[in-house]
C-alpha cells in the first residue's frame, strides 16, 4: 500500500488539535515534569488502541449504530472529564514540585491517560469514518492497511504528544515560580476538561468530528 501525503497531512492535523489528551499530557508537563508528561503521552497513545481496532474488526460500525451503546460511552466519557477538572481544582498540589516517586504515580497518570481517550467515543468514529478513505478499494487486504494507518496514526500522536510534554515541562520551572500563573492555569486547565465534556455531551450519534 502507499502512504498518502494527504494522510499524514490530514493526521497531523487532527492530532496537533486541542483534545483531552493533548490537555492532559500539557498539565503533566507542568505539574510533574518531563517524566511523567511523556508517560502520559504513552498512555494517550494506548488509549487508542482500543478504537483502533473496534474500527478494523467492524465492531465501531456496530457502536455507531446504536443509540444506546454511543450514548453510554458518551456519558461515562462526559463524567470522567468533569471528574478530571474537579480532580485538578480540588487537588492544590497538582502544580507543585515533585511530591511524589515517578514509579508510583506513573502507573496512575498512564491509566489516567488511557482511560481519557478510551471513554471517548469520538475516537471511534474516527476511525471509523476517516480511516477507510485511505484504505484503496483495490486493496486485497483492507484489514491490514487500515492497521498499517492506525500504527502511523498513533506514531505520529505519540511523537506529537511527547512534544506536548518537553515543551510544558520546559515551561514548568518559570511557571512555579509564579503563584498566580499556578492558579490561572489550574482553572484553565479545569475549564478545558469541562468544555470538552460539554463538547462530549453535545455530540449527537452520526455527528461528524
Amino acid at each position: 500500500m502507499q502512504i498518502s501525503a494527504e494522510f499524514l497531512l490530514t493526521s497531523f492535523i487532527v492530532i496537533i488539535s486541542p483534545g483531552t489528551g493533548a490537555i492532559y499530557t500539557i498539565a503533566m508537563g507542568l505539574s510533574r515534569g518531563a517524566a511523567l508528561s511523556l508517560l502520559a503521552a504513552v498512555g494517550c497513545t494506548l488509549g487508542i488502541i482500543p478504537h483502533m481496532l473496534a474500527a478494523i474488526t467492524g465492531l465501531a460500525a456496530i457502536f455507531y449504530s446504536s443509540e444506546m451503546a454511543f450514548s453510554a460511552i458518551k456519558y461515562v466519557g462526559v463524567l470522567w472529564l468533569l471528574y478530571m477538572a474537579w480532580n485538578i481544582i480540588k487537588e492544590k498540589t497538582t502544580l507543585q514540585p515533585d511530591d511524589c516517586e515517578v514509579s508510583h504515580s506513573g502507573t496512575k497518570v498512564i491509566l489516567h491517560a488511557i482511560f481519557i481517550n478510551l471513554l471517548n467515543p469520538k475516537l471511534s468514529l474516527f476511525f471509523l469514518a476517516f480511516l477507510p478513505q485511505f484504505v484503496q478499494t483495490t486493496s486485497s487486504t483492507p484489514a491490514t492497511d487500515m492497521l498499517i494507518l492506525s500504527m502511523i496514526f498513533m506514531l505520529m500522536t505519540l511523537f506529537v504528544f511527547m512534544l506536548y510534554g518537553v515543551f510544558s515541562s520546559f515551561m514548568r520551572r518559570r511557571v512555579l515560580s509564579h503563584p498566580v500563573i499556578l492558579s490561572g492555569l489550574r482553572i484553565l486547565f479545569s475549564c478545558g476538561f469541562v468544555s470538552l465534556a460539554v463538547n462530549l455531551f453535545l455530540t449527537q450519534r452520526g455527528q461528524g468530528l
